[in-house]
């Protein structure tokens, strides 16, 4: 008689559990670490913005205000996305007066995350939207004070 080959079914499900429980362990991780780098993408569209704002300001003596469904052709200049396109992108950008100051005097860009005319699944539930004036001040609307670096 042959000895049998293979695997019995409680070596199997031994198996399984224990990549279940790795799985179960590296997923909320690996998530974070989606979040952390999404959120990164947002701020450095901010700032490539504001940088844009700035060189704006220089030739028209004011900044402009833009958003997604800007139709003048002057804010149409401006990205309203954070990735390379817009389907991608994690955030969707508008510029605003800064509160209580006109817009020649200040700008404040937004980035909102997960719009439906960006990826509308992103949620950041730490940052929510994350905000950049012209004046350098960076905050987020969100309950975490750990939002930029």
């Amino acid at each position: 008689m042959k000895p049998e080959r293979g695997f019995t079914l409680v070596e199997v499900l031994v198996v399984l559990a224990i990549v279940v429980i790795l799985a179960a362990i590296a997923y909320p991780s690996y998530a974070g670490f989606v979040t952390k780098t999404r959120r990164l993408e947002g701020q450095i569209a901010l700032i490539e913005t504001i940088q844009q704002q700035e060189r704006f300001y220089t030739r028209a003596n004011t900044y402009i205000g833009f958003s997604s469904e800007s139709s003048d052709a002057q804010e149409k200049r401006f990205k309203w996305y954070s990735g390379g396109a817009a389907a991608g992108s994690a955030y969707e950008l508008s510029a605003r007066a800064c509160p209580g100051r006109e817009l020649s005097q200040c700008v404040e860009v937004l980035a909102t995350p997960g719009t439906a005319k960006v990826d509308a699944n992103f949620r950041d539930a730490d940052c929510e939207t994350l905000t950049l004036n012209s004046a350098g001040e960076r905050s987020a609307s969100g309950p975490s004070g750990r939002c930029w670096p």
